[in-house]
């Protein structure tokens, strides 16, 4: 047999009972008493018909005391019926039921609870296969409401919650989905609230935990933003070779009606790239008629060989 399904049912019970320490302390009480009273009898030599009566008075007292007294927490509600009808509700703390009477029939919590919910494989408005997961976060302001108007309220939020998130993803792109989370979660809330107002609940807020989508298309994303930082990239250089080009532009303003300076930065550009030990400048044949580098050129290699021992 499943153990958990009957743990599960036990627990059910037990939660449906709630029977408070107090109520076991003053049952055990009175049994103690029901047992000294009997033997007391007994000493003094009274009817096994009055021991028994007695017996079963103090006994039924008992009882009484331990189905009659119940202790709600702070955050409950109790929903009690009498004969089948709605009585009204009860908690927080101690309160009395008339036993067969009076019945227990729902503790509800009051405090914010936390459901997750997911949507498998629901396409897209473009057609696409997601796989949402999600989280609702709600609270019952209306005990009579949840207890009388659904059957189970915590499923049936928990399939309304569902069925709206299925609904939004059908209506949206999956741009609009990867991109527009906060407003898929207002309108989540939306709906879903409208759903469960009757129900006595209201949702606090809805928050979309993952979005999976194919991993063939989770390839093809990836390649396209791949391609597009790429074509981004080329843009960028273009638009650098251009701005060098003006630059350059510029400066061969400056040089057109200035042979002595141009004459200058040929020497400057020779002198660079000649201090470093076993450097190998090439120049154009272009350059070296334009900017006289050759005569440059000889004029420095001559001074090298010039130098003293010690400098070299």
């Amino acid at each position: 047999m499943n153990t958990k399904f009957l743990k599960s049912i036990a627990q059910t019970k037990k939660d449906e009972q709630h029977i408070p320490p107090i109520a076991g302390f003053i049952f055990t009480i009175l049994l103690i008493g029901t047992i000294k009273i009997a033997l007391l009898l007994d000493v003094t030599n009274a009817s096994d018909l009055f021991i028994g009566a007695v017996v079963l008075a103090m006994t039924g007292v008992a009882t009484y005391f331990l189905f009659a007294i119940k202790v709600a927490s702070q955050w409950e509600k109790v929903v009690v019926l009498r004969f089948g009808k709605f009585n009204g509700l009860k908690g927080p703390g101690i309160f009395w039921l008339i036993p067969i009477v009076d019945t227990a029939v729902m503790w509800i919590d009051h405090r914010v609870t936390v459901t997750s919910f997911s949507a498998e494989k629901t396409l897209t408005k473009d057609t696409v296969p997601v796989d949402v997961d999600a989280v609702l976060f709600w609270v019952v302001w209306d005990a009579e409401k949840a207890a009388l108007e659904v059957t189970d309220y915590q499923s049936a939020i928990s399939w309304a919650a569902q069925t709206a998130l299925r609904e939004i993803i059908g209506q949206m792109t999956l741009a609009d989905i990867l991109v527009g989370r906060a407003k898929m979660d207002e309108e989540l809330q939306k709906i879903i609230d409208e759903r469960t107002i009757p129900w006595g609940v209201t949702v606090q807020s809805v928050e979309i935990r993952d979005v999976v989508i194919p991993q063939v298309l989770e390839d093809a994303m990836s390649r396209q933003a791949q391609a597009e930082r790429e074509r981004q990239a080329r843009v960028i250089l273009g638009e650098s070779e251009k701005q060098i080009a003006a630059s350059f532009s510029e400066a061969s303003q400056a040089y057109i009606n200035n042979p002595t300076a141009l004459h200058l930065r040929a020497m400057n550009m020779l002198f660079e790239g000649l201090k470093e030990k076993g450097a190998l400048v090439i120049v154009p044949s272009s350059a070296v008629d334009t900017m006289n580098l050759g005569g440059l050129s000889g004029m420095v290699s001559l001074a090298q060989n010039n130098l003293p021992k010690n400098d070299k």
